[in-house]
C-alpha cells in the first residue's frame, strides 16, 4: 500500500505543539507507515532544534507536498514565515500566535481538500489567541466545518475501546438540551455508524446516551428520551443501523471501555469528554507532573480527514520540553488508519 501524506499543523507556535511534533518526528516508525508533513514556520522549528541538537533532525523547506522527501531523520515543512523569534515569546497568549495557529490550519484544510494531502492532523491551538487575531471560532471543529462548508459534522474522541461522539459541543449546558433534537440524534448516530465503518468495523454498535438521570425514568426526570432520543435509535435501527438505547450515561462508557459497545453518541460536551480524559489523563501526585496524556479527537462528517490531539497548548510548561507526544503519534496513527480506509 503506497504510503499516505499525513499533514500536520504546527499548532500555536508559543504552546507545546512545536516540542510534541519534533519529539513524534524523531521516530522512525512514523516514516515506514507514512509521509509526514509539518506546516509551520521553520523560526520555531529552528529555534528548538538549536535547543536540542540531540534530535539530529534536519528541516526540508519545500512549497508543495509532491516535493517532500519524506526521509527519517528530515522533516518536510511547508514554511508561512509568520512568526519572527526576536520578538516571540514562548509560553504567552498572542495575536500573532493565534494568527499563526489559524493559518496552518487553513493550509492543510486547502491542501486536503485539493487532495495534495491524504490527512491532516492538528496540534493545539488557542482559542483566546486565536480570538486575539480576528478569528472568532470556538475551536478546531467549528473552523473545518466552515472552510470545508460542512453543516451536518460531529466530534470524536477516543482512547483504547473507549470512542464518543456528540450531539453539541461548544455551546451552555442548557443550549445543549435544546440541541438533542431527534434529527440532530439521528445525523449523530449514522456519523458515528459510518466513523466505525471507516476504521474497519463491519457492524458497529452504536450506543446512545440518554440526556437525563436514568434516561428520564419513563418522564419522571425529563421527556427528552421520550420525545426525540429514542424515536432517533429507533429510525437509526429501521435503517440498518445497530443502535442501542437510550441508556443512562452513568453506565454507559464503562459498558463500552469494556467492549460492550463500539461507539457512545453522547448528549453534549463533558459527558462525553469526561469519561475519555478520565482514562487518558494520568496524573503523577508524586513527581507532581501528567503520567500520561493519552486520547484523539476526530472531526467527522468532513469531506477531508482531520485528528487532532486531545489536549490544550499548555502554555505553562511550553519550552520546557516535557511535554508528551503520546496524543499526538496517536492521532497520526488515526489519521494513517483513516486514509487507508478512505473510499
Amino acid at each position: 500500500m503506497t504510503k499516505k501524506i499525513i499533514g500536520i499543523t504546527l499548532g500555536d507556535p508559543a504552546g507545546i505543539g512545536p516540542e510534541i511534533a519534533l519529539k513524534a518526528f524523531t521516530k522512525e516508525e512514523l516514516y515506514k507507515k507514512s509521509k509526514p508533513l509539518l506546516i509551520g514556520d521553520s523560526s520555531i522549528v529552528n529555534y528548538y532544534l538549536e535547543k536540542h541538537p540531540e534530535l539530529n533532525l534536519n528541516v526540508n523547506i519545500i512549497d508543495k507536498p509532491a516535493d517532500g522527501q519524506y526521509e527519517f531523520g528530515k522533516i518536510d515543512l511547508i514554511d508561512l514565515g509568520i512568526i519572527d523569534m526576536s520578538t516571540f515569546e514562548i509560553g504567552k497568549v498572542s495575536a500573532v500566535g493565534g494568527d499563526a495557529a489559524f493559518q496552518y490550519v487553513k493550509k492543510v484544510i486547502e491542501l486536503a481538500l485539493a487532495k495534495e494531502i491524504d490527512a491532516t492532523v492538528t496540534n493545539p491551538l488557542n482559542k483566546e489567541a486565536m480570538n486575539l487575531a480576528g478569528h472568532h471560532y470556538a475551536g478546531h471543529t467549528e473552523i473545518y466545518a466552515n472552510l470545508t462548508d460542512t453543516d451536518k459534522y460531529t466530534m470524536m474522541l477516543a482512547d483504547g475501546n473507549l470512542r464518543v461522539v456528540h450531539v453539541s459541543t461548544h455551546v451552555s449546558l442548557r443550549e445543549a438540551c435544546d440541541r438533542a433534537t431527534k434529527d440532530r440524534v439521528l445525523d449523530v448516530i449514522r456519523i458515528a455508524d459510518k466513523a466505525c465503518k471507516d476504521l474497519g468495523m463491519e457492524n458497529p454498535r452504536i450506543a446512545v446516551a440518554g440526556l437525563n438521570p436514568h434516561c428520564g425514568e419513563n418522564g419522571l426526570f425529563g421527556t427528552e428520551e421520550i420525545e426525540h432520543i429514542n424515536p432517533a435509535v429507533e429510525e437509526a435501527k429501521s435503517e440498518g443501523i445497530n443502535a442501542y438505547g437510550s441508556l443512562p450515561a452513568d453506565t454507559i462508557f464503562s459498558k463500552a471501555n469494556g467492549g460492550m459497545y463500539d461507539i457512545v453518541v453522547a448528549m453534549y460536551h463533558d459527558q462525553g469528554h469526561i469519561p475519555l480524559k478520565l482514562l487518558g489523563f494520568v496524573y503523577d501526585q508524586e513527581k507532581g507532573a501528567w503520567q500520561a496524556v493519552r486520547g484523539v479527537n476526530i472531526t467527522l462528517g468532513l469531506p477531508i480527514i482531520r485528528t487532532s490531539v486531545d489536549h490544550g497548548t499548555a502554555f505553562d510548561v511550553a519550552g520546557e520540553w516535557m511535554a508528551s507526544e503520546v496524543s499526538l503519534e496517536n492521532a497520526i496513527d488515526y489519521a494513517i488508519q483513516l486514509a487507508e480506509n478512505s473510499k
